[in-house]
């Protein structure tokens, strides 16, 4: 994937059959400007910075689906066309690529994403594809040297779905790879997350802890804490796990960044922390910047800080702004944390979490529209969407 940002020279890696190049675009008065066969010169003023021929590029565009040639004058396409139509609008510092026969496409938009966890989950013990408890612990003993005594240690991508029993690790699951080391694991989807005998100690979780507002602290038949802990309840421990430093942070940021431009994604609807907006702002202003971001910012703040928030991020840039408030209500079918109206088929004792209160929804949301912000609700369980279906109604 090459996005515009990068510099493109006459001569490109072709690795595999395609070449998809993610173009960072303002794609639709550009191209829809066009009409078939239309030579481009009268509307482009200055010369491009760039031009790509011999290409299949999709255009997005009804009455001219694909073009041979396009024009790229900084950050948005001026024209599309024939190899020669495009080629007459080259000056002498234009560069000129060839694609030969590759696919190329303006680059993808990612709708819904948590871009800064995505990259911290690099920094940590990654889960992805475990397919057993087993597996699951040898992969903490393989990281343990890496970590000073006391030191917490954390990871994100376990799915007990795809071990054979399908059970939630408890604490001494985790007590038995390592007591010396705080430890919290969260699940892949990021709804319930496994914790170690110190680390409730050190959270203060005790067999008399109540269960805080929108979450579960899980416990065995007499009473005491398995160390599984659901939705709100995970800010328990969470809390309790020293920050990023401020380059851990903007390592993870970067790692996330080049993921999304690897595969292609060049502007993403962003639900991350505020910390995490200042430092893409950072980016953009070094030219770093590699994805145009839209942040939601979080539904639950004080109306006042985020009305401070979208003045401080602004709502206009094409690069980088803020965009609508983000609730999350219940939590997922895997985790058995979606609010259900009836109780699991596999889990007949719980019929999920709803997070957040529906009458203090409701009266939060309206409170929201009426400053004139758009609403985004993760509503999983069908208990949950009836919730926020009213908060909507209302």
């Amino acid at each position: 994937m090459i996005a515009s940002r990068t510099p493109l020279g006459n001569d490109l890696p072709f690795g595999s059959a395609f070449l998809v190049l993610a173009l960072l675009v303002c794609l639709g008065t550009a191209l829809m400007s066009l009409e078939p066969g239309q030579a481009a010169q009268e509307h482009v003023r200055e010369p491009p910075h760039l031009i790509l021929i011999n290409g299949v590029i999709y255009t997005g565009d009804s009455a001219r689906p694909r073009a041979r040639a396009i024009a790229i004058h900084g950050e948005r396409i001026v024209a599309v066309g024939s190899n020669r139509e495009i080629r007459t609008l080259a000056g002498p510092k234009t560069r000129v690529t060839d694609l030969r026969g590759r696919f190329a496409m303006p680059g993808f938009n990612d709708a819904h994403i948590h871009l800064a966890s995505g990259g911290q989950a690099r920094l940590r013990i990654d889960f992805e594809g475990v397919k057993s408890l087993a597996e699951f612990q040898q992969r903490i003993r393989a990281r343990l040297n890496e970590y000073q005594p006391g030191e917490w240690i954390t990871g994100r991508g376990w799915d007990h779905t795809l071990w054979p029993e399908q059970l939630f690790p408890t604490r001494r699951d985790l007590d038995a790879v390592s007591a010396a080391h705080p430890m919290i694991f969260w699940r892949v989807d990021g709804h319930v997350a496994v914790a170690n005998s110190l680390a409730l100690e050190m959270a203060g979780i005790a067999r008399e802890t109540k269960n805080p507002d929108g979450g579960e602290i899980e416990r065995d038949a007499a009473g005491e804490s398995t160390g599984m802990l659901k939705e709100n309840a995970i800010g328990l421990v969470e809390r309790r796990v020293p920050p990023l430093t401020g380059a851990q942070r903007r390592h993870a940021i970067e790692l996330a960044l080049a993921e999304a431009a690897r595969f292609g994604v060049t502007s993403l609807q962003d639900n991350s922390s505020w910390a995490d907006f200042l430092v893409y702002a950072e980016l953009k202003e070094e030219g770093r910047l590699t994805a145009r971001i839209t942040e939601w910012l979080p539904f639950l703040e004080p109306l006042d800080r985020i009305e401070q928030m979208q003045r401080e991020g602004g709502t206009s840039d094409p690069w980088l702004k803020t965009g609508a408030l983000k609730a999350i209500v219940d939590g997922s079918l895997g985790s058995r944390t979606a609010a259900m109206l009836a109780p699991y088929s596999d889990g007949p004792s719980t019929s999920g979490i709803l997070r957040i209160d529906p009458d203090e929804l409701k009266r939060m949301a309206v409170e929201r529209d009426k400053a004139g912000f758009q609403l985004a609700f993760h509503a999983i369980g069908d208990r949950t969407n009836r919730v926020c279906l009213d908060a909507f109604a209302a």
